[in-house]
């Protein structure tokens, strides 16, 4: 294995920063290439942590990236891996090996009791780089997206708050994947749901953008989590809700890393809408003295 050095992200130009991202990522499965402007914004919204991600030099010139973020979850400390990437013409040659072993360096010095991340579920080579590390696959994630005509089914109640208040509720999963916590989604909107009895339903994480002329043009679901085995008419006014729409339009709706086995995707699904991406999540219990 060559004799590569390590940078901390704080310790690297802009420059250097972007062109080893956009080189990392380059003939990857999903296009993510990036300026200095969108770099900074996802470090900035998803909680990368630029003194604790590290970025290998072979010489003078960088050879790959690793994003760190770290969050307490549920009272233990969580660090996620927001993107491996090694250039082109590094790849075999041992860095990705490298790169792995210094963030389970910086892992104990974290006090990290849980590392987790997410990758794309055909990158069969990084799957089992990670595994190799000691990485599980828990769970299936998937993008997808269609329209979908909208209307109330069961009655429900719905209560407009702050992704951020959602943590004070008793049935709010702080352990959905890492993009669609609500410290990510900050700059979205969230709900909560109750039936007419004032039974919680559950809640929602999304995001919404608008036409030119102030109509709806797409709803992003970062989650909808509901209790228990929701009736299709549960499902359908929930949605309705979170478009805050009530005419019988279509609308355009996305879901960001939501759990292949939520119902709310199967009824999606069900309703013709189609995979664009799907990933492994993948977690790593470390155990402390």
């Amino acid at each position: 294995m060559r004799n590569y050095s390590i940078k901390r992200l704080n310790e690297c130009s802009i420059d250097e920063i972007v062109d080893v991202w956009n080189r990392g990522f380059e003939g990857y499965f999903v296009p993510i290439k990036m300026t200095a402007e969108a770099f900074f914004q996802r470090a900035v919204n998803e909680g990368i942590s630029l003194d604790k991600s590290i970025v290998a030099f072979d010489g003078d010139t960088s050879a790959g990236i690793v994003l760190n973020g770290f969050r307490t979850v549920g009272g233990k400390k969580i660090s996620w891996n927001g993107g491996t990437g090694v250039a082109t013409e590094y790849r075999g040659t041992g860095v990705s090996n490298f790169l792995m072993e210094e963030i389970l360096k910086i892992h104990s010095e974290e006090n990290v009791e849980m590392a987790t991340l997410e990758a794309i579920k055909e990158n069969e080579r990084a799957i089992r780089l990670y595994q190799k590390y000691g990485y599980e696959i828990t769970d299936i994630l998937v993008y997808i997206n269609g329209n979908l005509e909208l209307g109330n089914g069961q009655e429900i109640q719905t209560v407009n708050i702050r992704p951020e208040q959602l943590s004070q509720y008793s049935f709010y999963k702080s352990s959905e994947p890492w993009q669609c916590q609500w410290q990510s989604v900050k700059q979205g909107e969230a709900q909560v749901y109750y039936d007419t009895a004032q039974n919680p339903l559950g809640y929602s994480i999304f995001k919404r953008t608008w036409k030119a002329d102030g109509g709806l043009d797409k709803v992003f679901l970062f989650q909808v989590e509901l209790i228990g085995e929701p009736m299709e008419e549960t499902i359908q006014s929930v949605l309705t809700a979170i478009a805050g729409q009530q005419d019988r339009e279509l609308v355009n709706f996305t879901t960001i890393n939501n759990r292949e086995s939520s119902p709310v995707v199967k009824y999606l699904l069900s309703k013709g809408f189609m995979k664009t991406v799907e990933q492994v999540k993948m977690d790593l219990v470390i155990e402390r003295q």
